[in-house]
């Protein structure tokens, strides 16, 4: 398995905006092998952002590798960046984690 994960410092009077942006787009994440959930994350809040978080849980590091190369990749990131006032404090950040252990209900 292999956790994809993007971290966004978002302005915390931008949070609405960048909820809405991720709630009501097309991800395409379905249609590609090897996806296996998705979670946007929300969490603390500093002075100057509020830290969200994109974890999507892959088969394989190969299977993730798969879908950044993909046609729905392209179509599900196609107006990232287009907004007319930004919402971030600079762009995500990437991890890449390898699932060592799982541990389940």
């Amino acid at each position: 398995m292999f956790v994809a994960a993007n971290r966004f410092r978002v302005i915390p009077d931008q949070a609405p905006a960048f909820e809405q942006a991720w709630l009501t787009r097309e991800s395409h994440l379905h249609e590609v092998p090897g996806f296996v959930t998705f979670h946007l994350l929300k969490g603390a809040q500093a002075a100057d952002h509020i830290l969200y978080s994109s974890f999507t849980l892959w088969q394989s590091k190969e299977a993730f590798e798969g879908w950044t190369r993909s046609e729905q990749f392209r179509r599900a990131h196609a107006g990232a960046g287009a907004v007319s006032k930004p919402t971030t404090l600079g762009p995500p950040q990437f991890e890449g984690f390898e699932v060592l252990q799982t541990i389940g209900a």
